[in-house]
C-alpha cells in the first residue's frame, strides 16, 4: 500500500488538480477536473509538442522492441549450430555488455559519438568532416544511435531468455518438417516462431513497456536539449523525457501527472490487448 498503491493514487490525483507553478505547498490546490487534459489536446502550448512526442514515442516503442526481441532472438538461434565454435565465449560477450550498468554505458556512447570522440576523429583522420550527431539538427542520427544502443543494452538478456526456451524444444517436429521438405526460413516460420512467442509474450510485453518508458536513452544521450519547434522538450525524448522536464524542472506538476496517466493508460490497454 505503502510503496505500490499510494503513489500512483497520488500521482492520478495530481493530474486533476492545478498543482504547479505558483501552487505549491504551503498554498493549497485546486481541483481543476479533466482541465490538464485538455490543455495537452488543445492548448497551443502544450498540444503540438505532446502529439509529436506522443507519434515518435509509438514508433520509438514498436521498432525497439522488434529490434531487440528479433536481434536476441537471432543470436540464440546462431549459437546453437554447430559450426559455431567457442560458443561460451560468444555467450560470455554480450553478457559482459549487459552485466555494465546501463547509464556508463550511455555516457560512454554518448562521448563516442561526439564531436571529440573517436567516431569523429577516425572520418576527420579519412578526410571527411566531424559530424553532429547528437547535435541540436541530428533528429534521425540521434534517433537511430538511439535505437542501436538501445539494442546493445537489451538484446544480451532476450539472448539468454532465447537460448533457453530453444533448449526445450520438441527436435523431432523439425526432423519431421525437413522429411517433407520444409526448409529453414518455413521451420522458423511455422515452428519456432509460435514456439518462442507463446513462450515469451509477458517478457516481450515487459520489453514493450520498459521501451515505452525508457527514460535513460536519451536523457543521457542528449538530455538538457530543448528545440524551438518543442515546448522544453526536443526531437528524441518520449513522453516519460517530456514529463521529467516539465514538472521536476519546470514546476509544471499537474501536467506532468496528466501525461504520466496518459502513459499509464496506453500501455495498460495495448497490453491487455496483446
Amino acid at each position: 500500500c505503502i510503496f505500490n498503491i499510494l503513489p500512483i493514487l497520488f500521482m492520478i490525483l495530481i493530474a486533476f488538480t492545478n498543482y504547479g507553478g505558483a501552487v505549491v505547498p504551503p498554498e493549497l490546490v485546486d481541483w481543476v477536473g479533466f482541465e490538464n487534459f485538455k490543455k495537452l489536446v488543445t492548448l497551443s502550448q502544450f498540444a503540438p509538442t505532446f502529439f509529436k512526442i506522443l507519434g515518435w514515442n509509438l514508433v520509438w516503442a514498436v521498432i525497439s522492441t522488434a529490434l531487440n526481441y528479433f536481434a536476441g532472438l537471432g543470436l540464440a538461434l546462431l549459437l546453437e549450430k554447430e559450426c559455431v565454435k567457442g560458443k561460451a565465449f560468444w555467450r560470455a560477450f554480450p553478457v559482459l555488455a549487459y552485466a555494465i550498468p546501463g547509464f556508463i554505458t550511455l555516457m560512454a556512447f554518448k562521448f563516442m559519438f561526439s564531436y571529440g570522440g573517436p567516431v569523429n576523429q577516425m572520418i576527420v583522420a579519412n578526410g571527411g568532416t566531424a559530424i553532429g550527431f547528437l547535435d541540436l539538427d541530428a533528429k534521425w542520427s540521434a534517433r537511430l544511435i538511439g535505437l542501436l544502443v538501445n539494442c546493445w543494452i537489451s538484446v544480451p538478456s532476450i539472448m539468454l531468455l532465447a537460448t533457453g526456451n530453444l533448449a526445450n524444444r520438441d527436435m523431432s517436429l523439425y526432423e519431421a518438417a525437413r522429411i517433407d521438405g520444409a526448409r529453414r526460413w518455413k521451420q522458423f516460420e511455422k515452428l519456432t516462431m509460435p514456439f518462442m512467442l507463446f513462450s515469451t509474450m509477458p517478457v516481450l510485453l515487459g520489453q514493450f513497456t520498459g521501451n515505452f518508458n525508457n527514460f535513460g536513452i536519451f536523457y543521457f544521450l542528449r538530455g538538457g536539449l530543448y528545440l524551438d519547434d518543442y515546448f522544453l522538450a526536443s526531437d528524441t525524448d518520449l513522453l516519460i523525457n517530456w514529463l521529467y522536464n516539465l514538472s521536476i524542472d519546470n514546476n509544471y506538476y499537474c501536467i506532468g501527472a496528466a501525461i504520466s496517466l496518459v502513459i499509464f493508460l496506453i500501455t495498460s490497454v495495448i497490453s491487455l490487448a496483446v
